[in-house]
This record gives C-alpha cells, structure tokens and sequence, in this order.
C-alpha cells in the first residue's frame, strides 16, 4: 500500500509542480508528477503522427497504450521521465505537446491506464503527487489534498519562465491562449475533470512566492502528520 499521500490539484501554471518538487525535497517524499507522464504519451502520440486536433486519433492512442512504458526516477533530487527506457525530461515541455495534451489526456481509456500506472509508481512510498484528479480519482484517500489557483496572467508569467530556464521560446500571447484552453477543457471534460475535492484546502498562490507555496503547503503536511498518523 501508498503509505502516505500528499494530493495537490489545480489548473495548468498554478505552482502546484514547483510546490509539489519542493515539498517532496524538503519530507524526502518521493516526487509523482502525474502531468508528466501525460506529457509523455502525447509526445509518443505525436512521433506517431497522431494529430492534437479536437479529433484524436483513437486507433493509434489505443494501439499505443498497448505497447508504450513510461517510468518516473529520481535522480540527484530531480524527476526523471522515461519513455520507453529515453528519457524525455526535456522533451515533454515543448509547446506542440502542451497544444495537445489536453485532448490526449481526455481520453478515458488514457486516464484508465495511467491512474493504474501511478497507482503502481506510488506502492509502497510516501508520495506528493500533483495533476488535475488526484484528490479525487487517483488517491481518494489522500491524507492530505491541496488545490492550487492563481491569476492567469500570473500564471502565464510564471509558465514563461519556466520554459526559458528549459531554453525553450514560448511567445506571452500563445502561452496565455494554451492555459485558457487548458482551464476550459480540463474543468469540462467528461471523464475525470479537474475539480477541488470536498475536503481540499484552497491555496490561492497569485501573490506568493515559490518558497512561500512550499513553505505554507509543507506546514499544512506537517500538522496533518504530527496529528494522527505514523509513517
């Protein structure tokens, strides 16, 4: 069993990534970035040819689930992603697989397949893990959930930044349209929406500092494991 589950949700550029890594670091919890193994099967959808358009293609997306392997490992401190034994860190950050893996990530049968994935990554750990549905569908019984938000235009800032210090140029107008759509698309979707579970605590991050995410959210850890449980 997951012995200890620190759920963080919220919408794209919300700090919840950042947040997550650094409370991980800081408990010497291991690290689940679940948005990074979606990033991971849509950059192997696209290498496949497969389009990012409102029509995926779901012949190709089923024939991939069935031959792809995707691995998170932690390495110095920092989350590796490995698909199919490469890996793609870097890769999964580039603006042609955010234009798409919404639409990729949609799918049910993708979200059947990975919520089992990072079921079997997180067995036997202490986990922050941070998406859209994890308070809600991954880890139900999170003993502790989080749910980000922020300004857009904060966010759209902070996402800039992001894929800069990765060295990848990213136009203001084109990153703020993609986290609009994300929003939209994400909190609508059919299958496994982005929500804030019932017993979330709200973190409001537009005016905090990165420490001051991790410093607030750890706290929020901290209590919760000093009250009631042995880890």
């Amino acid at each position: 069993m997951t012995k200890f589950v620190v759920a963080i949700d919220g919408g794209a550029g919300s700090g919840k990534s950042t947040t997550a890594k650094g409370v991980a670091r800081r408990l010497k919890f291991f690290y689940l970035d679940t948005g990074a193994m979606y990033r991971a099967f849509t950059l192997k959808y696209l290498r496949n040819n497969g389009k990012g358009e409102e029509h995926v293609n779901m012949k190709l997306v089923r024939q991939l689930l069935g031959r792809t392997k995707i691995d998170l490992r932690q390495d110095g401190g920092e989350t590796k992603v490995y698909l199919d034994s490469e890996d793609v860190t870097l890769a999964i950050r580039t603006p042609e697989v955010s234009s798409s893996v919404s639409q990729v990530s949609a799918i049910s049968e993708v979200r059947v397949w990975m919520v089992a994935k990072q079921r079997e990554i997180a067995e036997g750990k202490n986990v922050v893990c941070e998406g859209r549905d994890i308070g809600t569908v991954v880890f139900p019984n999170a003993q502790v959930k989080i749910f980000m938000q922020a300004d857009l235009q904060v966010r759209a800032k902070r996402r800039i930044k992001e894929l800069a210090e990765k060295r990848i140029d990213a136009e203001t107008e084109q990153v703020v349209e993609n986290l609009r759509f994300r929003d939209e698309h994400d909190s609508n979707r059919r299958h496994s929406p982005l929500k804030k579970a019932e017993s979330a605590i709200v973190v409001d991050t537009t005016d905090l500092t990165i420490e001051q995410e991790i410093g607030l959210v750890r706290k929020i850890v901290e209590d919760r494991l000093e009250s009631n449980l042995d880890i």
